[in-house]
Formats: structure tokens, C-alpha cells, sequence
């Protein structure tokens, strides 16, 4: 028997390098879509080297995602790929709504044309609460998003459910709320802040620039996210899930969290930054995965402290590389 074949669009985010491996050691065949740049940035796969097939293909060139699905054949379709970073999404929005929104229908659509069998994947995300409306959030609690990227994904988020009722595809979406790890991007808070300590302990930096330290997430670590990401798509029928870890802590507390590791006291170098508040914010974000334990068995199990020392090793290790500097001797961690 044939191996199942998976498509990723996102390959080469966070999200997409962890499920490339996980779906891997299932003894999956992995492809992976990628957009033709000027630079090409494989990063976090190049380690799985020639075990996934990439192909060119555009969230915003329909005929790429029809040629792409004829040419793969994908028995499953995880959509990852996005104008993912919030502040971006200010500062174009049209662009936002042209990949986050109008991509997802572009590749429902792919599929209700080539193979409706194709079982498909779409990552929503824990910004469509926005202003929340209650605490925690369930799959029925009301959306009110507060970003132009949450909105962009609110439209991915019902666009999936129309087609399923619709034409009967099997397409669900994830509510992923925040899942961090080393290869989380620069411009996160979660990867600007370890980043940022791991500098500051290896005296290549002397600040870290922050804007609201007292929203509030739920953390989680991405790594063990893309599990409940392909168990989504293992169900008799298709089901949307909140996924998170049912905690929630602050900004500030992820800062505080990061210099206690490395021995350093953040009111020596953390520094307000207004450029880096929200023109609308998002308090309080914090699942229920409640149903995601009980109907996919389930559940976090990285502790925030924990995941906060993950991220902080991993970037002192990358930035001693990179700069040949170590911590060690007096005062070393």
C-alpha cells in the first residue's frame, strides 16, 4: 500500500517544519508548497534535506494551487501558509486580506474542483476572540477580532465551514492560540524577548524594547501543537478545535521568566517602546481545549516556565555560534 501523501503550504514557517517531521516519522510522503522569491529562506527544514518535495505555488495565483493539487495528489492539505505577524497586517491590510482570507477560499475552491476527497486543514487562530467576550474561550464562544489579520482569518475560519456544509468537504479549522518555540519568528514577542536576553547575557545587547507587557496569552510549544493539528484531520467527521494549554500569562511574566534564567534582572533592560503598541489591543487570551482532550485525547504538556527556558537556550546557543562569544567564567549561567 502506497504512503499517504500530505500537502503543507507554510512549509517553511514554524508550524510547517514541525508538522514536515512529524508527518514524516508517520511514514507520510511530504510536500511542501513554497512562493517564488528573491530569496529563498529553508531554514528551518534544510535539515530533512531531499525527504520533502517542495513545489512553486501562490496563495494569490489560483492556477498554481489547481496545477499544484493535479500534479501531488494529496490525500490531506494542511493550510499554513499566511501574512501571519499582527502589526504587519496594519501596515497592509489589503495584502493581509489577499493571503489570510481570500487565499483559504482559493485553495477550498482548488480542492472542490480537482478532488473534494482531499481532507483539508485550516489554521485559525485565537486572535478571532480579539476583544473577548467571555474567559476562557470555547469553539462557541462569540468572535470580535481587533486586527485586520484577525479578520483575514475570521474569513479563512467561515470560509472553511462554508465549504464543508456546502459541498461536503471534509475541512476543519484549528483556534490555535499562541505556540511558540526556537523557531518562532524574530518579530513574535515570545522570540524578540528571548532573543533579546540571550543577547543582553552575551554583551551584544544592552535593551530590550517591549510595548504592552500586560496582555495576557496562553503559551503553549508549537512542537507538540502539530499532533492535535494531524489528529484533526484522523476524525470520522470533520470537527473545529480550540487548542491551547489552559493557562494564561503576561508579557511581563514571560520577560521575567527569560532574565531569571540567565541570572538577570529585566528592570536593567527592559524599556518601553510605543511603536510597539497595538491601535487596537487584545487583552486577555486563554482556551478551553477541553474538547480537544476529550474527543482527540489531547493536552499540553510543556509547562510555560519551561517553554520559556527552551527558547532562551535555544537563541544563547545561536547567538554564541554566530558571534563566537560564550557565556561561561564569572557570572555565568
Amino acid at each position: 500500500m502506497s504512503a499517504r501523501r500530505a500537502l503543507v503550504t507554510g512549509v517553511t514557517g514554524q508550524d510547517g517544519s514541525y508538522l514536515a517531521e512529524l508527518l514524516l516519522e508517520r511514514g507520510y510522503e511530504v510536500h511542501g508548497m513554497v512562493r517564488r522569491s528573491s530569496s529563498d529562506n529553508y531554514e528551518r527544514i534544510a535539515h530533512l534535506g531531499d525527504r520533502i518535495r517542495l513545489h512553486q505555488g501562490d496563495l494569490l495565483d489560483p492556477s498554481s494551487l489547481l496545477n499544484l493539487l493535479r500534479s501531488v495528489r494529496p490525500h490531506e492539505l494542511y493550510n499554513l501558509a499566511a501574512q501571519s505577524f499582527v502589526p504587519t497586517s496594519w501596515a497592509q491590510p489589503s495584502l493581509t486580506g489577499e493571503f489570510t482570507a481570500l487565499g483559504v477560499t482559493r485553495l477550498l475552491e482548488a480542492v472542490r474542483i480537482v478532488d473534494p476527497e482531499i481532507r483539508f486543514y485550516q489554521a485559525s487562530s485565537s486572535e478571532m476572540f480579539g476583544k473577548v467576550q467571555e474567559v476562557p474561550q470555547r469553539e462557541s464562544t462569540p468572535f470580535y477580532p481587533r486586527s485586520p489579520y484577525a479578520v483575514a482569518k475570521l474569513f479563512g475560519h467561515w470560509i472553511t465551514v462554508n465549504y464543508r456544509e456546502s459541498f461536503g468537504l471534509h475541512a476543519v479549522s484549528g483556534i490555535l492560540f499562541n505556540h511558540e518555540s526556537p523557531r518562532r519568528g524574530r518579530e513574535f514577542v515570545s522570540r524578540h524577548v528571548s532573543e533579546a536576553v540571550a543577547r543582553i547575557k552575551l554583551g551584544l545587547a544592552d535593551t530590550l524594547p517591549i510595548g504592552n507587557q500586560d496582555a495576557h496569552r496562553d503559551w503553549g510549544y508549537a512542537r507538540e501543537y502539530v499532533d492535535v493539528i494531524w489528529r484533526m484531520l484522523q476524525t470520522e467527521k470533520p470537527v473545529d478545535y480550540v487548542i491551547g494549554t489552559g493557562t494564561a500569562h503576561s508579557v511581563r511574566e514571560f520577560i521575567a521568566e527569560a532574565f531569571a534564567h540567565v541570572g538577570l534582572d529585566p528592570a536593567d533592560f527592559v524599556r518601553q517602546d510605543p511603536s510597539r503598541l497595538r491601535p487596537a489591543e487584545v487583552d486577555t487570551l486563554l482556551a478551553d481545549p477541553s474538547r480537544a482532550k476529550r474527543e482527540l485525547g489531547w493536552e499540553a504538556r510543556t509547562s510555560f516556565v519551561e517553554l520559556v527556558r527552551i527558547m532562551v537556550e535555544a537563541d544563547i546557543e545561536a547567538q554564541e555560534r554566530s558571534s563566537g562569544r560564550r557565556v561561561g567564567g564569572p557570572g555565568a549561567r
